[in-house]
């Protein structure tokens, strides 16, 4: 139950006897008055030169200073905690609060409230995280005309799930309790798992001069699919884009890609591949045409496998060279990125 307010005559009394010199104690004994209120109006007497009381900013929260701290405790040690689980906190401790109110509360001490997390990236490895820093390092002086004859390349897997036609994973939106420029701090991110499961998996290459081939894996990727899939794809893909003999090849650091089947494949082809670090989809400008594919394939609404495969083709063809030219000209800014999180995943 809340304290009724000292009179301003008490006040007045107490901070004359602090005057006069009489000490904390002396002044609780004499007025009846608890120490930790005499010394309350004697440090706001100090700061303010009054004992009246001073006009409010608004109404006065129902939630006092210890609830708040309670809430801003349980905050740092999860910082994905939901507004829903930090109100039913407080009514356990006995201060039912709203939303509102709560959200508010740590606001005031942790900056942005609920702010979404910037990305959904893998959890890296302390070798992961040097790797990746010791690329950017290596390409960080790269203009836009090295980048060009890069045929970048990835897999993605098409998932047809509950009668709804899911391409390469529907993440729904998380959010975060963080600090202001804190957005892609390892903390504030959360973790994915590659290839959540499906039914075909999508090969796909792309440069700065427009996308090349797309091709349907039916059934479980493996070396010799793969082979097949570089043999009857990757030169015509160069060909088709006009990149030369002397293109670099990109491609992750997955299993089926550094074997000695493949390895064997690519020097027999004089194929110059570019050294790539480990769990690096941030860095791979192809993830954004995944995005764009996936977009304008949902528009469509494909009911069954085979159309869906039709239409991915469809829509690959019809991405703009614009797109891709813009895509790869991001890879600067992509490499400083990493660079100034010291190697840890970026927002792109």
């Amino acid at each position: 139950m809340k304290s009724k307010e000292l009179s301003v005559d008490l006040r007045d009394r107490i901070v004359s006897r602090h005057k006069s010199g009489k000490g904390y104690r002396k002044i609780s004994a004499a007025l009846k008055v608890s120490m930790s209120t005499v010394a309350s109006i004697i440090c706001k007497w100090k700061k303010f030169e009054t004992t009246r009381t001073l006009p409010r900013a608004g109404r006065p929260s129902k939630l006092s200073d210890q609830g708040k701290r309670a809430l801003v405790k349980e905050v740092t040690k999860n910082l994905m905690i939901t507004l829903s689980e930090l109100q039913r906190s407080s009514v356990e401790r006995g201060e039912p609060s709203r939303r509102t109110t709560t959200s508010a509360a740590i606001h005031q001490t942790q900056g942005d409230p609920r702010a979404p997390c910037p990305l959904m990236g893998p959890e890296l490895t302390a070798q992961q995280h040097a790797a990746r820093l010791a690329f950017a390092i290596e390409y960080q002086n790269w203009q836009m005309h090295h980048w060009c004859p890069v045929l970048f390349t990835d897999e993605s897997r098409c998932l047809l799930a509950n009668s709804k036609i899911e391409l390469f994973g529907l993440n729904s939106k998380r959010y975060v309790w963080r600090q202001p420029g804190t957005a892609h701090h390892l903390s504030n991110t959360v973790p994915t798992v590659k290839h959540g499961g499906g039914s075909i998996i999508l090969w796909g290459c792309f440069s700065a001069a427009g996308t090349g081939r797309l091709v349907a894996i039916e059934g479980k990727m493996n070396v010799a699919k793969y082979r097949d899939i570089l043999d009857k794809n990757l030169l015509q893909s160069a060909k088709d884009l006009r990149l030369g003999r002397r293109f670099t090849f990109q491609q992750d650091n997955d299993p089926k890609h550094t074997t000695k089947i493949t390895k064997e494949w690519l020097h027999n082809n004089s194929v110059t591949v570019l050294e790539w670090p480990s769990q690096s989809p941030d860095l791979n400008p192809i993830e954004h045409l995944w995005r764009d594919l996936k977009m304008a394939v949902h528009q469509r609404l494909p009911s069954n496998l085979t159309e869906l495969e039709r239409i991915c083709k469809e829509e690959w063809q019809r991405i703009p060279k614009s797109r891709c030219e813009k895509r790869v000209a991001s890879f600067p800014r992509r490499l400083m990125a990493v660079l100034a999180q010291k190697g840890a995943s970026t927002k792109y």
